[in-house]
């Protein structure tokens, strides 16, 4: 059965793993920090974004001044952080959470929260740091279940290879090429597939 929560999870800074998700325009108050820092319910952050057809899309962004990311990353607010994802399990179809390279609290309560872990590299990096990574989840108890490489085309480690998606975001919408490439790390990601054929956006064909 595919799985219904997935992290990406970046192998290091930069390696293109945030902007494998969409861009949330406007105030976002309160952020993921917030409602971890300050213990208050998912509901208060999710932000609803446009979904053509049947369904709901919703984000929760973390963006914060460095104080409160600060105390975003104490062992409280990443127990907080699964209780989070575990409360998206229950009301959302399936749930992505975009994690930063494995260092700190947040980043073990994102990984071991959530039922499967893609691993995002940059091609120029994903020699050095795809290993290290690797071995990080594994002593978490965190099995890979994908590997995706930015910045090509192709790569020999890369279950799913991204190029840059000129577009702008959201690429999908505008790119057939971006949609294609898209629906392949979807694909091995998230073992389902993705009809890409029609001229329209991405989301309008996700079963979620």
């Amino acid at each position: 059965m595919p799985p219904d929560t997935l992290a990406f999870v970046g192998a290091a800074g930069g390696a293109g793993t945030t902007r494998l998700a969409d861009h949330t325009p406007g105030r976002i108050d309160p952020d993921m920090t917030a409602l971890c820092v300050d213990d208050r319910p998912l509901a208060a952050g999710l932000i609803d974004r446009d979904l053509q057809g049947a369904g709901r899309l919703s984000v929760c962004p973390a963006r914060a001044p460095f104080e409160r990311l600060a105390r975003a990353k104490t062992p409280e607010a990443a127990e907080r952080f699964g209780d989070h994802v575990a409360a998206a399990a229950r009301g959302f179809d399936h749930v992505i959470v975009d994690v930063p390279p494995v260092g700190a609290n947040q980043a073990v309560a994102a990984v071991t929260a959530v039922e499967a872990a893609a691993v995002v590299a940059d091609a120029g990096r994903a020699g050095d740091v795809l290993p290290r990574t690797r071995d990080r989840l594994l002593d978490l108890g965190v099995e890979p279940t994908a590997t995706v490489v930015t910045g090509t085309a192709d790569h020999p480690d890369a279950d799913a290879a991204l190029p840059t998606l000129e577009a702008d975001p959201p690429a999908v919408a505008a790119s057939a090429a971006a949609r294609e490439h898209v629906a392949d790390m979807l694909a091995a990601a998230l073992e389902f597939e993705v009809d890409t054929e029609e001229e329209r956006g991405l989301r309008e064909k996700l079963s979620f």
